[in-house]
């Protein structure tokens, strides 16, 4: 237990992810909720198995990372847990039908049905894990690999949010929910290209980052541009459930935030990088909660 509990600090940290993973997945239940103008707080059932089933979707991507980048661990990172031996490949490999199991069991309970939305993110996770069966093409194209990877997020936020409008009787999701999958993709760019922002003297040889692909300028502009696109469908998602003008206000300030923080990242100062990262996980979570449990919590109180 010892080796798990300091694998998890180290690769997938729950007092970090899971507050994160909790807003995401509450979120999804919660907007889809006011579209169907249920004004209600999510059962305990919907909330566990949302809450759950997404953590473990991310646990299976970090899962597929190691697997996928052992080679490149073992001769870049072998600092790492799994390259330096704590926990072996064979060892992750015997828990992911675990939390496959898990993950049924839980849409079983909650609602039969959604096991089809189960199988489709199962579906694409495994076609992520084998890179598409394009390897090489796809490491050439550092953004189109971007892109497929991250499609991956708006199909977790369909799962969950089908917690809320399927197990609510609908037979199927209101169309503004489009607007929340279309943020949920690209908010994953941003998370994606943040945590990979880093000034030239915190490079690493062997480890890819998109500045060290496109350089400070070109790779601090892609991440900027997914935040305003980001903040473009979270205004039209805001718009659908009539809280445009509260949600336009926290974005703007966060906007005017990222970019003074790219700013000072220009500079190239060593850890700037980490700022932008930590940025990313702010502006996530306030994101979400803006979006889907505040203003929920909010006509809840008001009814």
């Amino acid at each position: 237990m010892k080796r798990w509990w300091q694998y998890q600090k180290e690769r997938f940290p729950l007092l970090a992810h899971g507050p994160l993973i909790f807003v995401f997945s509450l979120s999804a239940v919660s907007y889809s909720s006011l579209l169907r103008g249920n004004i209600a707080l999510p059962s305990f059932s919907v909330g566990l198995t949302a809450f759950i089933t997404c953590l473990l979707f991310f646990l299976q991507l970090r899962i597929a990372d190691e697997f996928k980048d052992y080679d490149d661990d073992l001769a870049y990172r072998p600092y790492r847990p799994v390259p330096r031996g704590l926990i072996k490949l064979k060892e992750l490999g015997y828990l992911v039908p675990v939390t496959l199991l898990i993950q049924a069991g839980l849409a079983l309970w909650l609602k039969p049905q959604l096991l089809w939305f189960l199988l489709l993110v199962w579906f694409y996770w495994g076609l992520m894990w084998r890179e598409f069966f394009v390897t090489k093409w796809l490491k050439a194209h550092p953004l189109v690999y971007l892109g497929s990877h991250m499609l991956i997020m708006p199909l977790i936020d369909l799962y969950a949010s089908a917690c809320d409008w399927l197990v609510g009787g609908a037979g199927h999701p209101r169309a503004a929910l489009g607007w929340f999958l279309v943020l949920s993709f690209f908010n994953g760019i941003v998370v994606e290209v943040g945590r990979k922002l880093r000034a030239p003297t915190d490079e690493e040889k062997g480890v890819e980052t998109y500045t060290a692909l496109y350089g400070t300028k070109n790779a601090s502009l892609l991440w900027l541009v997914a935040l305003i696109v980001t903040s473009l469908a979270a205004m039209m998602a805001a718009y659908s459930i009539g809280i445009l003008g509260g949600v336009a206000i926290v974005l703007g300030i966060l906007v005017i935030t990222a970019i003074l923080l790219l700013i000072r990242f220009q500079g190239k100062k060593a850890g700037s990088g980490k700022a932008l990262e930590l940025f990313s996980g702010i502006w996530t979570i306030l994101l979400y909660l803006s979006l889907g449990i505040i203003p929920l919590l909010w006509r809840v109180w008001q009814a």
